[in-house]
């Protein structure tokens, strides 16, 4: 069951590519107007870099959250999923990791090359990867709550918004301080630990009330 969801909705994806592309196009575009409205002052342009990066890493990743769950919702397929014998909470957690997979992880790949537009270091590239990598896992699992809490509602969208930005918080600190902490010759792995608590906790508990929500927006 849960292999099925993820390649099922891999597939759908990969049918949908235009979508997929507009979350990539638009990291890639906030990122790179920083180094060319600001210049090329090599200082100014480390020292913005990892909030420049998480910020648009965390909007990119706000423009996906509505397809989590939607399509699904309106061709009836969410309810029959609903009704299937396998737990709710993994159709929820195969839901979220395909959609890591398909708007998170180009991302992840790409931001140490966006990265070089702001001249970081190798050491600096790298934690930047790794904190992406760690962090846009929980940006999914937390997005895929009000992403269910929003379900049919009319500007969703801006409801989401409204309600993990918040909750959003402590992980772009945690993200951005571990590559800040790289930049400035400290040792990010106290971001990084506090990052991967974050993710196990956000893995243990956020599809748990992803399905509650599906439940009550179903009903």
């Amino acid at each position: 069951m849960f292999r099925w969801i993820v390649a099922r909705d891999l597939m759908l994806a990969w049918r949908r590519r235009a979508d997929v592309l507009s979350t990539l196009f638009f990291f890639v575009i906030v990122v790179s107007l920083f180094p060319l409205g600001i210049g090329p002052e090599t200082e100014l342009l480390r020292s913005i870099a990892p909030g420049t990066v998480w910020v648009a890493a965390l909007l990119a990743s706000m423009l996906s959250l509505n397809r989590v769950f939607s399509n699904d919702y309106h061709d009836g397929t969410l309810e029959q999923l609903l009704l299937t014998p396998q737990p709710l909470y993994l159709v929820v957690v195969g839901k979220v990791l395909a959609q890591w997979l398909v708007s998170e992880v180009p991302l992840v790949l790409i931001a140490p090359l966006v990265g070089v537009q702001f001249g970081l270091s190798p050491d600096t590239l790298l934690v930047l990867f790794v904190s992406l990598l760690i962090g846009t896992p929980i940006l999914s699992l937390i997005g895929s709550i009000g992403a269910a809490l929003t379900l049919g509602l009319r500007g969703g969208g801006v409801l989401v918004a409204l309600l993990v930005l918040p909750l959003y918080i402590p992980v772009l600190i945690f993200g951005a301080g571990a590559v800040d902490a790289t930049i400035v010759g400290i040792d990010p792995m106290a971001n990084i630990y506090l990052l991967t608590a974050l993710l196990v906790l956000s893995l243990v508990f956020a599809p748990w009330a992803t399905a509650a929500a599906l439940r009550i927006s179903l009903e």
